[in-house]
């Protein structure tokens, strides 16, 4: 689980993890409660959050970037691994009715799920991860 309050808007995600023998993550479910004041439009909120929560599990579990010769090796997609439409999990998006002015939408949802993911992994393994993305060899010997 993990809690924010940030452009004005509060949200909550719960993430269900599954950590297999070798390591490897899969974010199974992410439930997500968000108040974000009064909603002009709820499917581009529900849409905002569920881009969000995809990308944000793709900067947990392979965000990586690298540099060589002072240079960034990721230069697209071709090189930067992303969450696969196969490995997205099934998301519930719950807003919360509010009189409060609208709050923003756009970067809050992947600020608040990778700490629902690594809190989650916690859950399931023991182990603490302190650094992002997931480091796999480390789960794998806590698993």
């Amino acid at each position: 689980m993990s809690l924010q309050f940030a452009f004005a808007s509060y949200m909550a995600h719960v993430a269900e993890v599954e950590v297999a023998k070798d390591g490897s993550v899969r974010v199974r479910r992410v439930v997500c409660a968000v108040d974000c004041g009064t909603v002009v439009n709820p499917d581009t909120v529900r849409a905002q959050i569920q881009s969000g929560i995809i990308f944000g599990i793709t900067a947990a579990l392979y965000g990586k970037i690298t540099l060589k010769d002072g240079r960034v090796e990721q230069a697209n997609f071709d090189t930067y691994q992303i969450l696969r439409m196969n490995e997205a999990p099934v998301i519930e998006v719950h807003i919360v009715q509010s009189a409060e002015p609208p709050g923003g939408m756009g970067e809050a949802g992947t600020s608040c799920v990778p700490a629902a993911v690594t809190n989650a992994i916690f859950a399931a393994t023991g182990k603490r991860l302190r650094q992002l993305p997931v480091d796999t060899a480390a789960l794998k010997q806590a698993v």
